[in-house]
């Protein structure tokens, strides 16, 4: 379990969270939603251990994460921030040994060579492995950075916009791999998205934020209602379901604030 305790940052006088308070189930994927400003990054960055809250605690398994060495955090947490790039001329298998470096710090074993080559497989990069990342279009590229958080091997991964310039080929493609990789390796995958379809038809939990708040936070099939998103967004929204899941349509609201 991750709690969230009391959760908040301030930026100079600027409060970006508020008293946020969490139990988040592991082993599922979890995305976090709401409208551009409401602190989903933020979040998700104080768990990484990228930012520090200016008050409040996270505890992972009943510890909590600022206690954590930093080398043991990198064992338990990935991280992918939103549009990645190292300006490095690296092939796909050199990306992803980057993911190995909390356990070898640059000497690669073979254990280490199997993890990477198994990341890579897993996302259907294999004929890629020795081609460079700049030569990659967004979207193999974002696999490649996709599969060197995989090879760090870790029981929780932290993505920020995984979808973010991507088409829906490939955003499909993404989607799929974090499913699976929750289904399969029993992973906790957290995730920032904006497209509420992609988030109601691959998520197992959601957590809502607004103007740095928490909105609503519950299972998938429980907060997906029109009412619950209408609010969030401002927007209207009508629901439906077919054989394939959720179908979520949204409009500019007939009255109120443009």
């Amino acid at each position: 379990m991750i709690s969230i305790q009391n959760i908040s940052k301030v930026y100079g006088h600027r409060p970006v969270l508020n008293n946020i308070n969490l139990e988040l189930p592991m082993q599922q994927v979890i995305a976090l939603i709401g409208p551009n400003g409401a602190g989903k990054s933020t979040l998700l960055m104080i768990l990484a251990r990228l930012l520090s809250p200016t008050k409040g605690n996270i505890l992972f398994d009943k510890q909590d994460i600022a206690g954590f060495r930093i080398a043991d955090y990198a064992r338990l947490v990935a991280t992918l921030r939103q549009s990645p790039y190292f300006g490095l001329r690296l092939t796909v298998k050199e990306l992803v040994s980057f993911g190995r470096f909390p356990y070898g710090h640059g000497v690669l074993s073979a254990r280490d060579h199997q993890v990477m080559d198994e990341a890579i497989d897993f996302l259907g990069l294999s004929a890629l492995r020795d081609v460079y990342i700049d030569e990659l279009s967004g979207g193999l590229r974002q696999m490649a950075f996709l599969a060197m958080t995989i090879a760090q091997e870790t029981r929780i991964l932290l993505l920020d916009e995984p979808l973010n310039n991507l088409d829906m080929n490939h955003a499909v493609q993404i989607m799929a791999a974090i499913r699976r990789l929750s289904e399969e390796q029993r992973k906790t995958v957290i995730m920032v998205v904006h497209d509420i379809n992609f988030t109601a038809n691959y998520s197992d939990y959601i957590v809502a934020l607004k103007q740095g708040q928490l909105s609503f936070s519950g299972p998938a099939q429980e907060v997906i209602t029109e009412e619950r998103l209408s609010e969030l967004y401002e927007l209207d929204f009508e629901i439906s379901h077919n054989k394939h899941g959720y179908v979520c349509q949204y409009f500019q609201k007939s009255k109120g604030k443009i």
